[in-house]
């Protein structure tokens, strides 16, 4: 019977979610006309409290597994599948009803607590399951991407978060302490008590504000498994909350004629029509895009988009008629998505808003670049750039470019070398997905066996694991340049939430993206370096942060 409850509420839980400030508009000349840096925002996420890792790492396992069967034009794995991995993992919980923890009427009733306010983001798991790092989606056409299509509209996602002061970090692999409410992770303390309280009860923490011109700050999500920034839709221009992502390549926003697919409206978020914007022409070119946790459908439109105080007017993009339940639920705290990969992945067959402020000549180049911050740093200062590099934010002396070597859209580049703590791993021929919208990395199982080997972790089946102690680092080498992964990184959270300096779920984890030799690589690497990314160059760019 507690089996069987267990497993309802897991399936209610496939459903999921995410929030940020305003800018005002302006039409008038660029200060900077070069380049324009938005402030990335943290992803809220209010129903992430109470979700056991476990159950959350298999989440974000199968969110994973989806996206990268898109990417590679694959099958996706059923959703039967999905369900059933996740009932697997039940039985390895301490409390749940394969452990020898009796299941009293308290402990049934925490359970009931716990599941029910917890919502499902791409984030922390990717062995198995499902896409990390969010509601982002691959479009296909032969090789990898993923496709529109009339296929079903289902996913899983949940958001975390939690919010904190402002700490100054002391150097790279070390600890960050300052004004915050807590101190960053150490190897020898394990995992940070705000990265488990942000898993465990999700929120929004804010960017500070931009020094750089023409900049937003990126708020963070949970213990960092996504980031949203704000932009401006419509006359009165209002403010919308997008959520950023280098592994897609469709805009598009809450219609507000939107119904959900379980029946109703699509939440608690802000809307674009005819009632909102009196510059909206909506079109009958109809779109759908379906995502590693979620889908959407509508039609395109045309209104003026304000970025980062650019008007780009009369810009074509999506209004969303219909939303599965990952993005029309109260609890998402973004009210629409920006692809930043090549328009050549866009289902809806039309330029990214970076690709239209180049050729309006409102930026210099279709070129984006991310600073991607870390919660447990207590920075703040994750920002998105349109048009140039924020020189602010990497070591000029440390930036490497190489060519995409991806045909389709996302930017993918060769790996020279993979090392752990500088011994070369023997795993050549690789090549790296770099995208923001993936929480962790996911790179195929005999890659992340070896790699864990040398980490001292180990992978099963299940899952792949690490100490949360560890401090050991993997390096990944891009146009003959190494950028290590800080070991805080690798060590995602605990397996057992009151033990932060046991076994934690690897940042790595198995799964299969397309070819036998391509990675996903998602934000546990991406907050070590400065990436960007160039359009009519068809090239990307990797850069050593500057330390504070």
């Amino acid at each position: 019977m507690q089996l069987q409850f267990l497993v309802a509420v897991l399936v209610a839980c496939l459903v999921h979610t995410v929030p940020t400030a305003a800018i005002p508009t302006r039409r008038t000349p660029n200060p900077n006309p070069g380049m324009i840096t938005m402030p990335l925002k943290r992803l809220q996420s209010a129903s992430g409290a109470g979700v056991h890792p476990q159950l959350l790492l298999q989440q974000h396992i199968n969110r994973s597994q989806r996206r990268l069967a898109r990417m590679a034009g694959r099958a996706e794995p059923s959703d039967d599948e999905l369900r059933e991995n996740l009932k697997k993992r039940m039985f390895i919980l301490e409390s749940g009803p394969g452990s020898r923890v009796p299941q009293s009427s308290d402990n049934a009733a925490v359970s009931r607590s716990n599941f029910s306010r917890r919502r499902f983001r791409s984030g922390m798991a990717m062995a198995q399951g499902d896409e990390s790092g969010g509601h982002r989606g691959k479009h296909a056409n032969g090789g990898a991407g993923v496709g529109a299509g009339s296929g079903a509209m289902m996913g899983g996602a949940g958001g975390m978060n939690g919010t904190m002061g402002n700490a100054t970090m002391t150097s790279g692999n070390g600890t960050s302490s300052g004004n915050g409410t807590a101190a960053g992770n150490s190897t020898s303390s394990g995992v940070a008590e705000i990265d488990i309280q942000a898993a465990i009860n999700g929120g929004l923490t804010p960017a500070n504000k931009p020094t750089a011109n023409n900049s937003l700050g990126l708020d963070i999500e949970a213990d960092d498994t996504g980031y949203v920034a704000t932009i401006q839709i419509g006359t009165p221009p209002q403010d919308f909350k997008i959520l950023m992502d280098s592994g897609s390549a469709d805009f598009w926003v809450g219609s507000q004629d939107c119904q959900s697919q379980n029946g109703g409206g699509c939440g608690n978020h802000t809307f674009l029509g005819t009632s909102s914007s009196s510059s909206f022409v909506q079109s009958n070119h109809q779109f759908q895009v379906t995502y590693g946790s979620g889908a959407v459908a509508g039609v395109l439109c045309q209104d003026n988009v304000n970025i980062a105080g650019l008007a780009l007017n009369n810009h074509t993009f999506g209004v969303a008629l219909e939303e599965t339940v990952q993005f029309s639920g109260n609890t998402t705290a973004f009210d629409g998505l920006m692809g930043l990969a090549q328009s050549t992945l866009s289902e809806q067959n039309v330029s990214t808003p970076v690709e239209s402020l180049a050729s309006q000549g409102l930026i210099a180049s279709a070129i984006t670049s991310f600073k991607i911050s870390r919660l447990s740093d207590g920075l703040n200062d994750g920002e998105v750039t349109f048009g140039g590099l924020d020189a602010s934010k990497f070591v000029a002396s440390s930036l490497v470019t190489f060519p995409n070597v991806n045909q389709l859209g996302f930017w993918e580049g060769a790996v020279d070398a993979i090392t752990v703590n500088g011994t070369d791993s023997g795993l050549s021929g690789r090549t790296a997905i770099l995208d923001t919208g993936t929480t962790l990395i996911l790179a195929p199982a005999q890659d992340a066996t070896a790699i864990h080997q040398m980490l001292g972790g180990s992978c099963d089946q299940q899952q792949c694991t690490i100490s949360c102690t560890t401090a050991s680092s993997l390096a990944l080498s891009f146009g003959n340049a190494s950028f290590a992964i800080d070991p805080r990184d690798l060590a995602v959270l605990p397996l057992d939430p009151n033990d932060p300096t046991g076994d934690c779920m690897s940042g790595i984890q198995a799964g299969s993206v397309g070819g036998a030799n391509e990675w996903l690589v998602g934000d546990v690497f991406l907050k070590n370096a400065y990436f960007s990314t160039d359009v009519s160059k068809n090239q990307i760019s990797l850069a050593k942060l500057t330390t504070s």
